[in-house]
């Protein structure tokens, strides 16, 4: 497949999402201050970024809302109390996982909410179900994305048929997840052609959202981006689960496109991102990340192995192999 562009150009259908709130929710439950949420929100309009993911969709009836913060559930008017009706040029993104989200109840018309767009998280197995929630999203008159999780476990056939089931729905984007941080660019190259050849075919557009278990996030990105990915997700200081995603502020140095500028990025990063580590949130590579992703397993095992402190390396290893 030929490249769109190359790594020195602007390229105007590059979109930036900004992940923070959302993955970076799963480090501490989604216990976000209102300044926090304020001073990034102001932030990324200030730095150019395109969408903001304010965090889940999650029904009330499956989480309890006294165990999480309030950016779990994303409520509309916890949204417009930071927003209010976002009169800027970013747009407001959230996630709604399939089978975790009672969509009927909780996502009202677009007219009425100041959200822009609805990300679908899906596995493979739930496609069906994955394009049923977000044909009713796009009929509500957001715009809608399916992010396929867990990608590295897939057989070509599955994500072959998935593509071709996406293909005849009316979602507007598709995503290549690496959940696992397990994939390395040449393999991103191979699956996000597959993607990109579909959307090409039905007036779609491809994202990536990479984790940086082998601190590959961003030569990922990069590598999707390349070869003409457009919405590239990233968070502030690669805050996300376990070893994070592909870092904002990386990102928003490689980009050619003068509207984005690092500066409010790293002014956050010094006012809000350090006092959250030293308060005792962990996120980042690390090397029970790392032997989870070269094992194409899900960190679960590794974000346990950091909660218990642990550094036995070499037998948390072994114990991996055992299982793999």
């Amino acid at each position: 497949m030929k490249q769109k562009g190359n790594l020195v150009s602007f390229r105007p259908d590059v979109k930036v999402v900004d992940v923070t709130i959302r993955d970076g929710g799963l480090v501490n439950d989604f216990r976000f201050s209102d300044e926090f949420i304020k001073a990034l929100y102001e932030s990324n309009i200030k730095a150019g970024v395109d969408y903001m993911e304010f965090g889940y969709k999650a029904s009330t009836e499956l989480f309890n809302e006294d165990e999480y913060g309030k950016w779990k559930f994303c409520k509309e008017d916890d949204i417009r109390k930071i927003v209010g009706d976002n009169d800027t040029g970013m747009k407001i993104a959230v996630m709604a996982d399939v089978g975790r989200t009672d969509y009927k109840k909780d996502i009202i018309d677009k007219a009425d909410s100041a959200i822009d767009i609805i990300r679908v998280a899906t596995y493979l197995n739930t496609i069906p179900a994955a394009v049923e929630m977000a044909e009713y999203c796009k009929a509500k008159g957001y715009e809608t994305s399916i992010n396929i999780m867990a990608i590295s476990n897939a057989k070509e056939s599955d994500i072959d048929d998935a593509l071709d089931v996406i293909s005849r729905s009316s979602v507007d984007m598709i995503y290549v997840v690496d959940s696992y941080g397990a994939l390395v660019p040449e393999q991103i190259r191979g699956i996000a052609e597959k993607y990109i050849e579909m959307a090409d075919a039905t007036s779609k557009t491809v994202g990536i959202h990479a984790h940086n278990n082998m601190q590959l996030a961003f030569a990922n990105t990069i590598e999707a981006l390349r070869i003409g990915v457009s919405m590239l997700d990233a968070s502030i200081y690669g805050m996300g689960r376990g070893a994070g995603n592909c870092c904002m502020e990386l990102l928003l140095r490689f980009l050619k496109n003068p509207k984005y500028n690092v500066l409010p990025t790293l002014d956050f990063i010094e006012k809000y991102i350090l006092s959250l580590i030293e308060n005792g949130d962990v996120w980042g590579y690390d090397i029970q990340y790392l032997l989870t992703g070269s094992l194409n397993q899900h960190p679960r095992t590794a974000i346990s192995f950091t909660k218990d402190k642990r550094k036995d390396y070499k037998k948390f290893f072994l114990d991996l192999l055992d299982k793999d």
